[in-house]
């Protein structure tokens, strides 16, 4: 069965179809890689056995699939489908296995990179010539689909293909990079490669980066998008927004993942179960989340604004089929936010009122952070000497990250 959109997302198309939904004023609507690759780069592909690396993100604004583009562009032969974590629908839970199968609408067969492997192998690439990755990223080093596409980058030239990225937009900007540098002791399948929390690339260009500084080793070509700008969100771009896994549903829950993302490696729910994923944060013992969301408010973090509610958390999560209280995050300033230090500003008010029922995930939230200093810190009540350290490493990285952009600074 093909990928279906959601409701949302049927919508959204409805609305760019009909003129609904627009660029920023003045400006046609981006062009995506796979709309590039189709109109004047198809001999990329033309002629070759294609694998191609996708979800249910990978679609054209009018929510045509890759899959099925590819498929039927004449003198192409799609023999491979792989799917990264969350399935090929993109409707599997985080962290959930995913097993080999079928595209019932083409025949293709789909390999698992979230199973026994997490990159192609020989057999799966014995009917290929060309990888092609199409899958859109939320610009943050904590989310997979980006460590996907590069360990699979460097599998597929160790076997003799090329791999081609069809490039899509960091819909959180193109120009903010923050949070610190992975450092490399914690490397993980939430953090490859010592790159900035936030790191202000497109997938392209930070495979670009990756292989330009020798990090991966890999035969690769980017297929860019057209009218693409780096202070760019993605509802000015003209595309609408597709759910790019379950439990990131909006551009906001997009940019304060990168901060709230920490609470997975305690014990606090980061809000999935909930109707607002990483915009809420809560346990059962939080029973001064109003107290904490007032004096969060007085240290006047740029915007956000917080409060408190009561919700209750879907079985199978943290605090699963608890009413809880939670802490609720919203953004009024999307351009001013600092999401890293949203989150951390958080853990470290909840770890100083709750010592005794606040527990970390310690292997979770160093992985997540890229570093012990933050776990040690907020434990100290030191987080306002890390900050400047995690600034400098930031700028830093996206010096080093500058040659490598193909989209203008300004």
């Amino acid at each position: 069965m093909r990928a279906r959109c959601s409701t949302t997302a049927l919508a959204t198309i409805a609305l760019l179809l009909s003129g609904g939904l627009s660029a920023l004023p003045g400006q046609e609507r981006v062009r995506l890689g796979i709309e590039v690759l189709l109109s004047d780069s198809i001999h990329l592909v033309t002629g070759k056995r294609v694998g191609l690396i996708t979800n249910h993100s990978g679609v054209t604004p009018d929510g045509r699939s890759t899959i099925d583009l590819l498929h039927s562009a004449r003198g192409v032969r799609l023999t491979a489908l792989f799917a990264p974590e969350h399935g090929i629908r993109g409707e599997a839970a985080a962290g959930q296995r995913i097993d080999n199968s079928v595209d019932s609408a083409t025949g293709v067969p789909i390999y698992s990179l979230y199973g026994d492997t997490r990159v192609p192998t020989a057999e799966m690439l014995k009917d290929v010539d060309v990888v092609v990755f199409d899958i859109q990223d939320v610009g943050s080093r904590t989310y997979t689909y980006q460590w996907t596409m590069a360990l699979s980058a460097e599998a597929a030239a160790a076997h003799g293909r090329q791999f081609i990225v069809l490039d899509r937009p960091n819909p959180v900007r193109g120009d903010r990079v923050e949070g610190g540098v992975l450092d490399p002791q914690f490397r993980s399948f939430v953090g490859q490669y010592p790159v900035a929390l936030r790191y202000g690339l497109t997938p392209g260009e930070l495979l670009r980066f990756l292989v330009g500084t020798g990090q991966v080793k890999a035969d690769v070509k980017v297929v860019p998008m057209r009218g693409w700008k780096r202070t760019m969100w993605l509802d000015e771009t003209g595309l609408p927004w597709h759910d790019p896994s379950p439990n990131l549903r909006s551009l906001d829950a997009a940019l304060l993942y990168t901060g709230t993302v920490f609470f997975e490696g305690t014990n606090l729910s980061e809000g999935r179960g909930t109707p607002r994923p990483f915009q809420l944060i809560g346990a059962g013992w939080l029973k001064d989340a109003g107290e904490i969301a007032r004096e969060l408010n007085s240290r006047r973090l740029p915007g956000v604004s917080f409060d408190s509610t009561t919700i209750k958390v879907e079985p199978g999560q943290k605090w699963g089929g608890q009413t809880i209280p939670m802490i609720s995050v919203t953004v009024t300033d999307r351009n001013a936010v600092v999401p890293y230090r949203v989150g951390i500003e958080m853990l470290r008010e909840v770890y100083r009122r709750h010592k005794g029922e606040f527990q970390w995930r310690t292997g979770a939230i160093d992985r997540l952070s890229g570093t012990s200093r933050l776990r040690d810190l907020v434990e100290l009540d030191g987080i306002d000497a890390l900050v400047p350290a995690l600034e400098s490493e930031s700028r830093e990285f996206q010096q080093k990250a500058a040659a490598y952009l193909l989209y203008p600074p300004r």
